[in-house]
């Protein structure tokens, strides 16, 4: 072997190949397939906490659509959009903490899904049969994504794409419609199951679900718990009579049931799965203490709807579509915890996405969301960039 130290030659060599990897390495993170300058791409999975108009699409109830005044009233966006709020909803502020435009419903036409995309629909559940063939339900959602990966990957290549993929924050919000339609809604579901073996089988569904993304590629997710589901308005008006309006505790119970398994699960999937990461907080508890002392957050009112009509507005009445026309409108919806009977307002939409971007890690963990949107600097080696297509190009030249 030439000894490189007493050959002029081969120290010149040495030099280009030092000077063509240098050119590589920063030369990429210049250019706009780059990682330093790229955005870390947001998917959502959920129901309607989480729809940004997908259930437009579709044939469905008009319970399961918003995309009607006075949904959207607050003036951020210039006509009702879909969402279940009076303006945005959590996943629009965390795309703009994280500096991605909003994220668009799957089911818009010509959707770029460059920065992510949102498969939610409005009454979904976890389980296929929640709702069946009026929502897009979670199985269906997964499919999307996959459509998602294709294109991405004629997009972009495959390499560029499974960098998006496995860079993407995914974010889940779903199971109430089990509980509330699926279950309380449904004698035949509780003759089969007791409230236990019932909630096994949700967590069971949403577990495969997570590691069918993470079979795909995906590695950080974040989750939203349940809220206490019984201080709805509409399960206060349902227990107007048998409790003078306190929360319906079978509700909550479900919800606190399913929390607790939920976060058991994901303890264990970060034992088990490989950079697996994730982020969850105590939404119940969050939720509860802004109902029960709304003075304490900046609000009035943490029990009535600022949209519906019946005791505490929980008949879900809201913009007047539905079998009951009639319904109330209050003066400033940033007063109340609730917009409609259902769904909270924007404002707690933002304050939450606050909580859950950069919160203490007493209230958010084991990352926050600031953190898994960050990008893994760990990437941005030689050895990384060997493995990209026009990387490789360069080095077939010292061929």
């Amino acid at each position: 072997m030439a000894n490189l130290q007493n050959s002029p030659l081969d120290h010149s060599i040495l030099i280009c190949v030092s000077t063509l990897l240098l050119s590589i390495v920063f030369g990429s993170c210049a250019s706009d397939h780059t990682l330093s300058s790229r955005t870390v791409a947001l998917f959502t999975f959920g129901d309607s906490t989480v729809d940004p108009g997908n259930n437009n699409y579709i044939k469905t109830i008009p319970e399961n659509q918003a995309h009607y005044k006075p949904y959207g009233q607050n003036g951020f966006f210039q006509h009702p959009t879909g969402r279940f709020s009076d303006g945005r909803i959590i996943v629009d502020y965390i795309a703009d903490y994280a500096k991605l435009p909003l994220i668009p419903p799957f089911l818009q036409p010509s959707a770029d899904y460059t920065n992510g995309v949102n498969f939610a629909s409005a009454g979904a559940g976890v389980l296929s049969e929640t709702n069946q063939g009026l929502v897009i339900d979670l199985q269906t959602q997964l499919k999307n994504f996959e459509e998602v990966q294709k294109s991405l990957t004629e997009k972009f290549g495959e390499v560029k794409a499974k960098e998006v993929i496995s860079e993407a924050v995914y974010f889940i919000s779903i199971g109430s419609n089990d509980y509330m339609g699926g279950y309380l809604a449904n004698p035949k579901m509780q003759e089969q199951y007791n409230p236990e073996q019932y909630v096994g089988m949700v967590i069971g569904n949403l577990t495969q679900a997570i590691q069918v993304l993470y079979g795909k590629g995906a590695r950080k997710f974040a989750f939203l718990r349940l809220c206490p589901l019984g201080c709805l308005p509409a399960f206060r008006a349902l227990n107007h009579k048998a409790s003078g309006g306190g929360c319906f505790e079978a509700a909550s119970a479900l919800a606190l049931a399913h929390n607790n398994a939920l976060k058991t699960v994901l303890t264990s999937l970060e034992y088990m799965l490989k950079q697996f990461k994730y982020s969850t907080s105590n939404f119940y508890d969050w939720l509860q203490d802004r109902i029960d002392n709304p003075y304490k957050h900046g609000y009035k009112d943490g029990v009535n709807a600022c949209c519906g009509t019946g005791p505490y507005g929980g008949i879900f009445t809201c913009g007047g579509t539905k079998e009951v026309k009639d319904y109330q409108l209050c003066e400033n919806a940033d007063d109340y915890v609730w917009w409609d009977s259902f769904h909270p307002t924007e404002r707690i939409h933002e304050q939450l996405a606050k909580a859950l971007w950069n919160g203490a890690s007493s209230s958010v963990g084991p990352y926050n969301l600031e953190e898994l949107f960050s990008v893994d600097e760990e990437k941005l080696t030689i050895g990384y960039m060997v493995d990209d297509p026009e990387a490789q190009d360069h080095f077939s030249l010292l061929k």
